[in-house]
């Protein structure tokens, strides 16, 4: 049995298809678009759509794929009837205007039923759906059901409209983690009828015919980006881990650290896992930042950089993007000026000790995997391993740890084994002066409150 999964980050979006033995035979790839219509920033779906239909035909055509699962970034949802959108998909990135703002703000719950902090943008993507709304009501009046990402993408290649837990649950104001049960929001709104019933991540909800030979194959109920990965590494019982899925979005995910040491103030929050269960988890967006600073550095990036960096003192202070442990502050470089090499050092320098801390207030102890395509090399991996000698670090033996999660529970949920490749060790880097660099770099980026409060983890 082979499986394909569509892995639609917002950033990039890729087709990969994967073996029961775990190998990741085929990959394709494309960035999604997205254009203004009228007030909005809103998804070109048709030109996804159409990817999407392709790389699938020609994953059954030459490689006997016989299912199809999705894994979706977060924050984004969709609005539709018996057959298609009654609006478009909104982008995440862009804020009500203020006098909206003021208005749906007062409707969001306390973080301490959602566990969602509130942040800009569309980050929880309740306040995108408080904001649509507003403006245009025939959009949710003639809508049947609300559908998170990947859900939508599910039921857009031919499956049922359904609902899924760690979609819900991330950090979306629609959940309330304790209760399992939706939010108050979705209550006082009226949404509850329609979101459609819940299916597991992974269960098989309809079938597509493509092809040449108009095969037909299972489409299953997807699931969220940073949850799939946690699944991933979660199955093959490694003990106690904390994940960092690094994407457009760096996701620190602890099982481990207790709910009431989340502080809604530093973009901690609770994700919810396949399972129903809450997931303490702290999050920025390093992947944008890296880019940022690094202006758009592609490949590897040599030691001898990166030690240049360290002994120049040159560093990154947050913040680059929305959202993070250091929300409002302005990003920054300070030092001379570096060359395009040593900037993109610099740049992981910057995700590496944003990592650390976040390891830190998320009180990770245990073991750490780092997955994803900011360690490509195992750079990163290597620079945490050093920063904290104390604790065992693991790295995903390919940086697609999202989309093997997602095949896995593709696999699982029709009884197939899927044998992924386990996570390697992971070898610590040996940088000159790395130790007082991220000293130097904590009294720069913060304040002295929360300065105290991370030194307890600091090592």
């Amino acid at each position: 049995m082979k499986v394909a999964v569509l892995d639609f980050g917002k950033t990039n979006s890729k087709l990969f298809v994967f073996g029961q033995d775990g190998r990741m035979i085929d990959e394709r790839r494309t960035q999604p678009k997205w254009v203004r219509q009228g007030a909005f920033s809103v998804l070109d779906e048709a030109a996804l759509h159409h990817w999407a239909l392709s790389a699938l035909a020609d994953a059954v055509d030459g490689h006997g794929v016989e299912g199809v699962m999705v894994s979706g970034h977060g924050c984004t949802f969709a609005l539709v009837d018996e057959a298609a959108l009654t609006h478009p998909i909104l982008d995440y990135e862009q804020e009500p205007p203020a006098e909206i703002a003021a208005r749906i703000d007062r409707r969001i719950p306390d973080f301490s039923e959602t566990f969602s902090p509130r942040l800009p943008l569309g980050f929880n993507y309740g306040r995108h759906m408080l904001w649509l709304q507003e403006v245009d009501p025939d959009a949710f009046a003639a809508s049947k059901s609300i559908l998170g990402y990947p859900q939508y993408w599910s039921w857009r290649l031919g499956g049922r409209a359904v609902s899924e837990v760690s979609y819900l649950g991330c950090h979306s104001h629609l959940w309330a983690p304790r209760r399992q049960d939706f939010s108050s929001l979705v209550d006082a709104q009226g949404w509850r009828d329609r979101m459609p019933a819940f299916e597991r991540a992974g269960t098989v909800i309809g079938e597509h015919r493509l092809g040449a030979a108009a095969r037909p194959i299972a489409i299953h109920n997807g699931v969220h980006d940073s949850n799939a990965a946690l699944h991933a590494y979660r199955r093959q019982e490694l003990g106690p881990v904390t994940v960092v899925s690094t994407g457009t979005w760096v996701v620190v995910l602890n099982p481990d650290c207790s709910l009431d040491a989340l502080d809604r103030d530093r973009d901690m929050l609770v994700n919810v896992d396949v399972g129903g269960g809450p997931v303490p988890t702290i999050r920025f967006m390093g992947g944008r930042e890296f880019a940022t600073i690094s202006g758009g550095w592609q490949g590897e990036i040599a030691g001898p950089a990166v030690q240049r960096v360290i002994d120049a003192g040159i560093m990154a202070l947050p913040s680059f993007a929305p959202g993070g442990p250091m929300s409002g502050q302005s990003g920054r470089l300070v030092g001379r000026t570096p060359d395009a090499e040593e900037r993109a050092a610099v740049a992981l320098l910057y995700v590496a000790l944003m990592v650390d801390l976040c390891l830190d207030l998320i009180h990770s102890n245990n073991t750490v995997i780092v997955d994803g395509g900011l360690n490509n090399g195992g750079l990163l991996a290597g620079l945490l391993a050093q920063l904290r000698p104390d604790q065992t670090f693991l790295q995903g033996a390919t940086l697609e740890g999202s989309a093997t999660g997602a095949a896995a529970l593709a696999f699982e949920s029709v009884g197939r084994e899927f044998a992924a490749e386990v996570p390697e060790p992971v070898r610590a880097s040996r940088f000159t002066g790395l130790a007082g660099y991220r000293s130097n770099w904590r009294d720069a980026a913060m304040d002295r409150g929360v300065a105290g409060a991370a030194a307890g983890g600091a090592r």
